[in-house]
């Protein structure tokens, strides 16, 4: 076990307990992390993107990153310190792609129905197509994940639907569909990634 810094709040040795415990697989725990840090951090995401979908979004990659590296956590510091690092350099990253090519992240998981009469500029028949193509890809890759994974990511992102409405229809407590979701995200990134990011 790693030597904890005797400087650290009685606060961030809570948050230590809930990482050992995390690391034997306590999902209740992985909840409870979430939960004390979801809104500073969507909140500090927030004043950097300025767009509350992509604040939301970076959120969850930065719990997905933080969850699937809590291996790496050492409590030389606070957790709190190491989760906002990771969300940082999260956004700084996404900042950069989309500054390159101006992805954004909901391009990725839109359905039909963003294409909408909001939209300024009409797609051409061939973008019309390529839009399609690549709705179809993510209806497919979404397929490959397990039921309640591919559940989450319908309802959150084809349905557009509130976390709390989903917490209700599917019974769980709304900290676990987060957590559920960081986890269905972090295996579509995945199998993106193994398809070479064709999308």
């Amino acid at each position: 076990m790693d030597e904890i810094n005797p400087n650290l709040s009685d606060k961030a040795r809570q948050d230590y307990a809930l990482v050992l415990l995390a690391l034997q697989n306590d999902q209740k725990a992985y909840a409870e992390l979430l939960g004390r840090y979801r809104d500073a951090i969507y909140f500090m995401l927030l004043k950097i993107v300025n767009n509350k979908s992509d604040a939301e979004d970076l959120t969850i990659e930065a719990f997905g990153k933080a969850f699937k590296s809590i291996h790496q956590y050492t409590p030389a510091f606070a957790f709190s310190t190491w989760l906002f690092k990771i969300a940082t350099n999260n956004c700084i990253d996404y900042l950069r792609k989309i500054k390159k090519t101006g992805y954004r992240i909901e391009d990725s998981i839109d359905d039909e129905s963003y294409d909408s009469p909001l939209q300024s500029d009409t797609l051409d028949p061939e973008e019309k197509m390529i839009y399609q193509q690549k709705v179809s890809l993510m209806h497919t890759v979404v397929e490959k994940l397990k039921p309640r994974y591919r559940q989450l990511i319908q309802m959150r992102y084809f349905e557009e639907r509130a976390y709390e409405e989903i917490a209700e229809e599917m019974q769980l407590p709304i900290g676990t569909v987060k957590a559920q979701l960081f986890r269905a995200r972090e295996l579509l990134y995945n199998i993106l990634k193994h398809k070479g990011g064709q999308i």
